[in-house]
This record gives structure tokens, sequence and C-alpha cells, in this order.
């Protein structure tokens, strides 16, 4: 197995030697800092934007910024392909300097515990102290506060978290939105639906972060990119953990996914490892709580959508008419920008599959949530023929099948597939709650595949 060591520096002053956890270490440095003496790679565009509002977050806060950096870029520039053993567990060093390097020390085991589960790789860190001139990473400001948010909500352009802004704003609630994006397509679906909903409630304070964090093709010299993309949502919560850092006081991040999805239980065994995400799972959440906590950001995550499916959270929509005429506006599709290779060059703008795991849950939602489904897609009739199970067009339709035929036939089995993607053991009681969901879920997109036909051609 190739060992990858990524260290972070903070300008051409850092200096201070490194040395990695393994002398066969492939050793990758990053400079956080751009030309204009801001952190870079979104970080600095993040807080500037809370600047502009007068809010400005504390030094543990952006060390945990900087740290989630390190390990997006570590995440989505070494690929599993070419530098793991197996072909998926990558071993991987983050070197980050940090404000107070023996607190970051302290909770290394649970931050490798947290990014272990997360991501599937092995993780390690060293910490180290900041360089003298760097000992300040918070910007300073003079513009007075202008915001004052009862809470954070992540949100992402996608269906579920239109949907939990939504449902928050209509309650009254003026919660401060997070979003993180590389790619145009996301960028476009998170400012459209940010723009319709400021529209839809004018007397609310409304005030949208959005922040470009990624890291050029070459950062890791002769790695090819990685698109599995497990860890992003560490830098999804990080952001949060930053905006409610700089609200201050004790602040809820609410994470609007819902419960089925959370759960994430592996359609066939296949799917287990590298096609099975963890980014909201209940026991990965319960670790990010804790390293808050210990950290001493007074911030918790909360998905108040763990016992719902999507549908569900579609049916209950506050307000379920603004939801009808908009969800067409989210993005759920886990790679849009495929349908460029598509003959007909009219086909050929980025737009929903239709056939991918999460654009099939979509379909479903929208089905049972009684929302008329206007968006378009790339496979836009699901009964007009056979689908070939060959082709990525019928294979996750298979699955699904395969799947709820195999629940229907042992329902039982539901009670032990819960657990099949990560310990709940932090919520004992919640077992017949997350069991619920699940069946449930599976059932949504039952209904969506009846009379559909995929099979081998």
């Amino acid at each position: 197995m190739s060992s990858n060591s990524i260290v972070a520096r903070l300008g051409v002053s850092d200096t201070e030697t490194v040395e990695p956890g393994r002398a066969d270490a492939h050793v990758t440095e990053i400079n956080f800092i751009d030309s204009y003496e801001r952190l870079d790679f979104g970080l600095g565009q993040a807080l500037e934007q809370l600047n502009v509002l007068g809010l400005v977050p504390g030094e543990r806060a952006i060390d945990l910024a900087l740290v989630a950096a390190t390990v997006l870029a570590a995440d989505t520039r070494i690929s599993r392909e070419a530098l793991a053993q197996d072909g998926w567990t990558r071993e991987i060093e983050i070197c980050v300097p940090v404000a107070d390097p023996t607190l970051w020390q302290s909770q290394s085991s649970l931050l490798q515990k947290t990014l272990n589960f997360l991501t599937g790789d092995k993780w390690a860190m060293q910490f180290r102290s900041r360089p003298p001139s760097r000992d300040v990473l918070v910007p300073a400001t003079e513009n007075l506060r202008t915001a004052n948010p009862d809470s954070v909500c992540l949100f992402s352009g996608g269906l579920d978290s239109f949907i939990g802004a939504l449902d928050l704003f209509a309650s009254g609630s003026t919660p401060l939105l997070i979003s993180h994006y590389w790619d145009g397509i996301t960028s476009q679906h998170q400012r459209m639906c940010a723009e319709r909903m400021k529209a839809r409630f004018p007397g609310s304070e409304f005030n949208h972060i959005r922040a470009r964090v990624g890291f050029p093709k070459d950062t890791v010299d002769e790695s090819p990119v990685e698109d599995t993309l497990r860890g992003r949502s560490f830098m999804f919560f990080a952001l949060a953990a930053l905006a409610a850092d700089a609200i201050g006081g004790d602040v809820t991040i609410h994470v609007p996914e819902n419960g089925w999805i959370s759960l994430n239980v592996p359609l066939d065994p296949l799917r287990l490892g590298s096609l099975s995400t963890r980014t909201t799972h209940p026991f990965y959440m319960a670790r990010m709580n804790d390293l808050l906590g210990a950290l001493g950001v007074r911030a918790s995550l909360l998905n108040r959508y763990a016992f719902q499916t999507k549908g569900q959270m579609a049916q209950g929509c506050r307000d379920h008419d603004f939801l009808v005429a908009y969800a067409k506006e989210t993005m759920s599709c886990s790679s849009p920008g495929k349908t460029r290779f598509a003959k007909d060059e009219t086909q050929r703008q980025p737009k929903h599959c239709g056939y991918c795991v999460p654009c099939l849950i979509r379909r479903a939602s929208l089905l049972a949530g009684e929302v008329p489904d206007t968006t378009p897609y790339q496979l836009p009739d699901l009964h007009a023929h056979v689908i070939d199970t060959e082709k990525a067009e019928g294979s996750h339709i298979r699955s699904f099948q395969l799947a709820i035929s195999r629940l229907r036939q042992k329902p039982e089995r539901a009670r032990y597939d819960i657990h099949r993607p990560g310990p709940l053991t932090d919520h004992p009681q919640s077992l017949q709650a997350y069991e619920g969901v699940y069946v449930a879920g599976l059932e949504e997109v039952a209904r969506l595949l009846d009379g559909v036909r995929a099979e081998p051609l």
C-alpha cells in the first residue's frame, strides 16, 4: 500500500521541517496562504463573507476548517485505484499547523476514528504550532454586525436541504444558510434555490454563505483525481461550525437529510464499500458532535428528519405549494455532468440522469410526496422499454428490485440490515424507528419501480 502525507503550510515563511510518520510516504505540501495573504482554496472566501456580516469566528473553528480542507485535498486528490493496494483503502497522513497543537493532538484518536469511518481509509495526523507570523488567522473586521441568525442550516442545492431550509423559514426561524461547492452545476442550483427562498420570505432575515472549496487536479503528483468523495461532509460540517462559532452562543447546525439515506443500507454486498456513503450516518454525526465539544466549539449537529424518508419530508413540507413549484430546480443526481457524452446534442446540457441511486430516490420521493415531477431527466420514462441491467441505466434499478424482493421475502432481516453501514450504539432507543424508515424508504422506491422491466439485453 502506498502511503501519502499531506502537509499544510501557512505561507512561504512556514518552513518548519515535518517528518512523515512513514519514511516511504509520498509527501505533498499545500500552501494555504494565497498571494493576497488570506487563507486560500475557499476558506478565505467563507471568512470574508462572514466578515461582511460582522461575524467573526474563533481560532479553533478556523483550525477545524483548515484541518477539514486538508482532509478534503487528500480525499479528492489521492486516487484509490492508483494508490490503494486493494483498490479502495488508502493510507493517508495529514500534517496541519494549528493554534493549540496540544489540544488537537489530544483529540487525534477521535478524529482518526471519525475519518476512518467516514471514508473507509486509514488516517493518521500530526499537529504542530502555527508559524509566529500566522499566530492569528481571524481577519480583523470593522463591520457592524448585521446578521443575527438563530441557527445554521446546510444548503447543498439538493431536494432535502431545500425542504429543510423551507421548513425552517416557514416556521419563523432565521437560519444562516451554508453552502460549499466546486463544480459549476452545484453552484448554479445552490444560487437558484437560495434566490427562490429569499423571494418567498421577504420579511425574514436572509443570509447565505457560499464557498468554493476545492483543489487543482494536479495537487498530488502522479495521482488521478478521486471521484468517490466520501469526505466532503467533513468540510461541509466544518464550514457550518465556522459560521456557528462566529454567531456565538450555543448554535444548532441543521443537517437536513432523510433518515433512509443517512442510514444508507447497501442495496447489495458490492455497495458496502465503494458506493455506500456515510456522510450523515448517525455514528459519524455523533463523533462530529464529540469533536466539536472537545474543541470548545459551541455548536451541535441535528438532523430533524432522521426518521423520515425523502417522500415523507416532501409530503410534510410546511410550504408544500412552494415545493411543488420549485422542486425541479434542486439537484439530486450523483453526476449530472455525464450528459455531456449524449449522442444527441440537445441532451448534452447538465441534467438529472434519472437512473442513478439518488435520482431514483428523488423520483420515488416526489411520487410519494404528491409533488408533480417536472424534473428534466436523461431517462424520462422508466416504463417505456426494457432497461438493460448490463448498462449503467439499469444496474441500479436492478439492485433496488433485488433489495426490495429480499426484504419482502424475509421482513425480519430489516432489524439486522440497519446495522450493516455502521454502529447505532449512540441511539439504542431508536432502533425501531431506524428500522421503520429503512423499510419505508425501500417501499417508496418499490412504488416507483412497479411495472418497470430491467434485465440483461
